[in-house]
């Protein structure tokens, strides 16, 4: 097949006098109004799409809860006596659900936008602006922001402490490897252009991530480092009464459980995924000294016999019901009714995910991340039109407003973790994880649907037309990360732990972190546009 004939060339911030935008969303009347209400409105329907991306949230983490807490019924028969012993282990180990499910789960939003912009790019020699710029944009928000949040989440003078350091080094070392890869790939081995064996190698390093993390975490010899877990609680999150505790015995406990999540609540205990809960979303269950799991006969027989249409319906009967929340102050009320309004379309059309109690939370994991990749498809239509409109660099976009609002679930997940768990793991091990799936999967996948289409259809490569400005993030970025991981490091050395501590001194670390943030958006920004 021939080449095309026509390139397209890069783009650079568009001067003051561009070119009215001819491209619309939804209605063609939506070129007849100034080019100041349209970006306005356009900015607008960006928000209500993040706004969406949280909302989604809940029950996405919801049905990860399900699907890890899985168990697995095992038989084990005493050499000695001969007695067989019944038990449940879990499915899942404790890292490779952090990596596979949590981080992956958590920059869903992320790489959807990536591989909706690949998918709409295939054909051109040269990648889409938007994955790339959202992704490094991204793991810059993870990085600063998300730990700027953590480490003043803990109660004043309390501490956390990373427990495992070694799965947390495993979990660093490959989130900064994956940057120096990136470079490599755009700067040293194959200048401004990607082969089909760089994207595919990029991919590969996901599942040696994965191998490697299960191997820390399991302490496999030859393959894990030297380093000894010590203070993690059997249980990672800290047991706590239901809330439904004192309600109606009556009412059968899927009903319950699914009522938790759509009433005025939206704080999801995400971190209940290690607790080993099946028959509740807070009660951890009673685990043997080799840490499997007591079969919960009475949880089982009360789930098994859920009326799951039920649920399902009363999911719609929630979602256009008010919450419980009183307050004697109208504005607050009014205030309430207001957001309840906005959340409302939100709430109807994600009460169609079915109850995540069927299939082990399988069947309302994969409809959620449906539900993310269109809101997604929608993110970046909005995204190419305020760049038409405004002249904005598509680029600068994607490295700030779509990658802070893309990166809500990290900031989300980590937060609820810094509060709920005893220690610092999955609060801090979110983040790392999350920068290294936004590399291997979130622009490997992308650029290997790209690649190979150019391979196989023009025997060419895919040229990345701002390579040079991803270059140049990419290298800001390594250079402030590094000053972040110092001054955790500082913390464990001065306080015993990185989150918490002195509330002055958390300030003032919660402040540094985010002036790193604002470094690099505006150095990255400032080379997008052609200043330096």
């Amino acid at each position: 097949m021939a080449l095309p004939i026509k390139l397209t060339p890069k783009n650079l911030t568009a001067p003051l006098g561009h070119e009215k935008c001819e491209n619309y969303l939804l209605f063609r009347f939506e070129t007849s109004l100034g080019d100041g209400l349209r970006a306005f409105l356009y900015f607008a329907g960006l928000a209500y799409c993040f706004i969406g991306l949280s909302a989604i949230t809940n029950r996405f983490f919801r049905s990860m809860e399900n699907v890890v807490k899985h168990s697995r019924k095992v038989v084990v028969t005493d050499p000695v006596t001969k007695v067989q012993t019944v038990r449940h282990e879990k499915v899942w180990n404790y890292a490779v659900a952090d990596i596979a499910l949590l981080a992956f789960g958590t920059s869903f939003p992320q790489i959807s936008l990536a591989t909706i912009d690949a998918i709409r790019n295939i054909g051109s020699l040269y990648a889409g602006g938007l994955g790339p710029g959202t992704l490094v944009g991204s793991a810059a928000f993870d990085l600063f922001p998300i730990h700027a949040v953590c480490v003043v989440v803990p109660k004043a003078g309390e501490l956390k402490k990373i427990s495992d350091i070694g799965v947390w080094l495993v979990g660093l070392c490959w989130s900064f490897w994956a940057y120096v890869w990136l470079y490599i790939i755009l700067k040293v081995w194959t200048p401004d252009v990607v082969t089909l064996w760089e994207s595919l190698l990029t991919v590969l390093q996901y599942g040696l991530l994965l191998l490697h993390a299960y191997a820390q975490d399991k302490r496999l010899p030859y393959l894990s480092l030297p380093f000894v877990r010590s203070d993690r609680p059997l249980e990672w999150v800290p047991e706590e009464p239901s809330p439904h505790e004192h309600g109606k015995l009556a009412e059968d406990y899927s009903d319950l459980h699914q009522d938790a999540d759509l009433t005025g609540n939206d704080t999801v205990d995400i971190q209940s995924i290690h607790s080993g809960d099946v028959t509740g979303a807070y009660q951890a269950l009673p685990a043997n000294e080799d840490n499997s799991l007591a079969e919960p006969a009475q949880g089982r027989r009360r789930v098994n016999n859920v009326n799951f249409l039920s649920v399902w319906r009363k999911q719609f009967v929630h979602a256009l019901m008010f919450g419980s929340h009183k307050s004697n102050n109208i504005f607050v009320r009014w205030a309430r009714v207001v957001w309840h309004l906005v959340l409302l379309p939100w709430r109807v059309l994600f009460a169609f995910v079915p109850p995540y109690h069927v299939a082990h939370g399988w069947i309302a994991f994969i409809c959620c991340l449906c539900f993310i990749s269109g809101i997604a498809y929608v993110v970046t239509k909005l995204s190419d039109l305020i760049s038409c409109v405004t002249g904005i660099n598509p680029y600068v976009i994607a490295l700030t407003a779509l990658a802070a609002g893309t990166s809500w679930p990290d900031l989300w997940a980590s937060k609820i973790a810094a509060e709920r768990q005893t220690t610092a793991d999955s609060a801090i091990a979110n983040i790392t994880c999350s920068n290294s799936v936004n590399i291997y999967v979130g622009i490997g996948i992308p650029w290997l649907i790209d690649t190979t289409y150019n391979f196989f259809a023009y025997r060419e490569p895919l040229r990345i037309q701002d390579a040079g400005e991803l270059s140049f993030s990419l290298l800001m970025f390594l250079a402030t990360s590094a000053g972040c991981i110092a001054v955790l490091v500082i913390r464990r050395l001065v306080f015993g732990a990185e989150l918490g501590g002195p509330r002055v001194w958390a300030w003032v670390t919660s402040v540094y972190f985010m002036l790193l943030w604002l470094i690099f958006v505006i150095l990255s920004s400032i080379k997008v546009s052609g200043f330096i």
